[in-house]
């Protein structure tokens, strides 16, 4: 499979075009406020970490400013220094888990969230991400056999989605719970961020690149998601241009 840091440079060559930005989900300002600010962020990190050689936290705010600015390697060089420098950070690391994606190294994605499964075993977004690595790795049966166990309750929409992924219920059945839930509309608003983003990667993985972008660019338009800039609204705008240059590659093909 075609690595998909080898996107990179058609990715951000389309999305800083003038008539990228135009039709992007989130409007192109605010695109630009986001990359000065990350590229500040490396740049103030990299000059701490000159002086600070064994700043952990240096490391781990640079590592977040180079994924969500497209570099995935350097994410992931920042993240495996914090582990080297405390081999402790190694059991609740799902962030170089998520950078292993990126890098399409997902037999060492998938082994992040396993060992994360360990430190929490309530979050099926990490369960998520596991599938997702033994999906790309091998298939998408042997995803769902492998899939982590859950006792305990998590919050929405992640129960639904988790179902959705093991193949008991279609991705339309997650909206109609979400509908359903009774979620106050700020409350809901970020439900259905997370619902958007898992939907959306659900249909990548099964080849429906159009259904995919709408719904990830759903996710990356979210209200919830453009107010926050949480680190999983970060994942879910550059999934988005990925798949988006990843689609006009091939129109020009």
């Amino acid at each position: 499979m075609k690595s998909i840091s080898s996107l990179l440079l058609a990715l951000f060559t389309m999305v800083f075009s003038s008539l990228a930005l135009a039709d992007h989900p989130i409007p192109s300002a605010e695109l630009q406020a986001i990359e000065k600010k990350y590229e500040e962020a490396e740049k103030t990190n990299s000059a701490r970490i000159v002086g600070q050689p064994n700043a952990i936290d240096a490391y781990s705010l640079r590592g977040d400013a180079r994924l969500f600015l497209g570099d995935f390697k350097g994410s992931a060089e920042d993240y495996e220094k914090m582990i080297e420098l405390n081999p402790a950070l190694d059991v609740s690391h799902w962030r170089l888990g998520i950078a292993y994606y990126y890098l399409s190294r997902f037999d060492k994605a998938a082994h992040q969230f396993e060992i994360y499964h360990n430190y929490d075993n309530v979050d099926r977004e990490n369960g998520i991400w596991r599938f997702m690595s033994q999906t790309r790795l091998k298939n998408m049966e042997v995803a769902r056999k492998g899939l982590l166990k859950y006792e305990k309750t998590d919050r929405p929409p992640y129960p639904w989605v988790y179902s959705l992924y093991a193949g008991d219920i279609k991705p339309d059945e997650v909206y109609r719970r979400v509908d359903g839930g009774g979620f106050p509309d700020h409350y809901k608003e970020r439900v259905l961020f997370h619902a958007q983003l898992y939907v959306g990667i659900f249909h990548e993985l099964h080849g429906r690149d159009q259904d995919a972008l709408k719904h990830l660019r759903a996710a990356a338009a979210n209200k919830f998601g453009r107010a926050s800039g949480t680190y999983m609204w970060q994942v879910a705008r550059v999934h988005y241009d990925l798949l988006q240059a990843k689609l006009s590659n091939n129109r020009k093909k």
